[in-house]
């Protein structure tokens, strides 16, 4: 006996990823439906080998369901997922709309499990930005050994996580150049084939962008509020998959080889790093995969207890789709969706 599940945005790249990750971890559903705008009304997607129509959001009843995974923009989760709640579902929001609501648990299961048990006051729970994901993952070993001080990272972002017209544009512009077609940017501010763009988010009066203050405030709501974090959000011509460049400083000693075999046996994690022989990984190694891949693991020479490493995830996995079914598992197994219920709803 299965749950029912809806997932909100299902055409995107985010809720086509959610519907192959449900299916890869052989979720325990009965039904799963397919949901979104007006405008994607009978258009279909893929689930294992079943094609799935879409029904529109605002005709869709919620009770039929008991669990939503919602990934429609920040806008549309404000609105409609106080509605869904009411309607008996809970639901695993990827927006940023939520993440900071302090009745809204935030949670990457390796880091905060325990937290999903907060659900309650509002029946949603927050998926973190897709770069703090793979970061928290990272650091959570390291703070829980000896404690982790600050933080400097810097990102290498893939166009992915600003949607599939961003995919769309890379692609175009790239091949523009190729046949001296240049096309003028228009997802991004500037061109990003063949260039980085050292902006990702609106500019705040401090300098810093609201993409890199998610970062250090989702990572402190979910670790520890005492680490001091500074970040530099990079978009780079990348389809799939988000890099980082991560500088601890640690509370107390640790050598690079003690975090290699820390790190090793950390959940979520898959540590690649022999410099000898070349091994590291790429953001085009990392697609399709379900860890957070760590490399270059070495010791930050400009301060007493630093580590320096290189971080690398499939951000339409484990920086969205994947994180929020592994909520979704992590609600099954402490009993909270309980497949009955749904039974006895319909």
């Amino acid at each position: 006996m299965g749950t029912r599940i809806a997932v909100v945005g299902a055409t995107g790249n985010v809720g086509r990823e959610l519907f192959n990750i449900l299916d890869e971890r052989l979720f325990p559903a009965d039904e799963v439906y397919a949901v979104a705008s007006r405008r994607s009304i009978g258009k279909e997607v893929s689930f294992g080998d079943r094609t799935l129509k879409c029904h529109d959001l605002e005709q869709f009843d919620f009770s039929r369901v008991d669990l939503v995974l919602m990934s429609a923009g920040g806008k549309v989760s404000k609105v409609w997922c106080p509605k869904i709640a009411a309607a008996g579902a809970i639901v695993i929001d990827n927006s940023s709309a939520w993440r900071m609501d302090p009745d809204v648990p935030l949670v990457v299961p390796e880091v905060n499990a325990d937290s999903v048990m907060g659900y309650a006051k509002k029946r949603i729970i927050a998926n973190p930005n897709c770069s703090t994901a793979q970061l928290v993952v990272a650091l959570k070993p390291l703070h829980d050994a000896v404690g982790i001080k600050r933080v400097v990272v810097s990102t290498y972002q893939s166009v992915s996580g600003a949607g599939k017209e961003a995919m769309d544009e890379l692609w175009n512009q790239t091949k523009g150049i190729f046949v001296n077609a240049e096309l003028a940017p228009t997802v991004f501010e500037k061109e990003i084939a063949f260039n980085v763009i050292p902006k990702i988010g609106d500019f705040l009066p401090d300098g810093y962008t609201d993409e890199e203050a998610k970062m250090w405030n989702e990572t402190r709501k979910m670790i520890d509020p005492s680490i001091k974090l500074s970040v530099t959000c990079v978009r780079v011509p990348v389809f799939v998959g988000h890099s980082e460049a991560v500088h601890v400083e640690l509370n107390g000693p640790m050598s690079a080889k003690e975090a290699q075999a820390l790190l090793r046996e950390s959940p979520g994690i898959m540590l690649l790093d022999d410099p000898a022989k070349d091994v590291y990984v790429t953001p085009k190694e990392c697609v399709g995969e379900w860890a957070t891949f760590i490399s270059r693991v070495r010791k930050d020479v400009s301060v007493e207890n630093g580590l320096v490493f290189w971080c690398v995830s499939d951000n339409l996995r484990k920086g969205a789709a994947l994180n929020a079914v592994q909520i979704a598992e992590e609600l099954l197994n402490r009993g909270i969706i309980k497949p009955e219920t749904a039974k006895a709803r319909a």
